[in-house]
């Protein structure tokens, strides 16, 4: 059996901000209406999902922060798009933390 490497905390840290960003249905579902369109703007999003334009808002901020998106400023608009390179880092980061093998785990509830 070959054990992956032991993750860092700063990776540690990282995987829990990805997360916790995809720990919400309607960000899951921004990421996944990025994915077939590449960019949009907020009033894509408050078009196609059933809520508010200020809670659209709201998870494109936590998608932001989190790193799996970015926004580009275009008065009065913001244009969001995937972010590459920290989509690729968190599927690496995830990856790595579902190779563990808890089968010598020894819990026995």
């Amino acid at each position: 059996m070959v054990k992956k490497k032991k993750q860092t905390e700063e990776e540690l840290l990282q995987l829990a901000r990805f997360a916790k960003a995809l720990g919400h249905p309607t960000r899951i579902a921004i990421l996944n209406y990025l994915d077939k369109q590449s960019c949009c703007f907020t009033g894509d999003l408050v078009e196609i999902l059933p809520v508010a334009q200020s809670t659209v808002s709201q998870h494109l901020k936590e998608l932001k922060d989190a790193g799996l998106i970015q926004g580009e400023v275009n008065p009065p608009k913001v244009r969001y798009c995937i972010n590459q390179e920290n989509w690729l880092k968190a599927k690496e980061l995830f990856n790595d933390f579902f190779e563990i093998d808890f089968v010598d785990s020894s819990c026995s509830v």
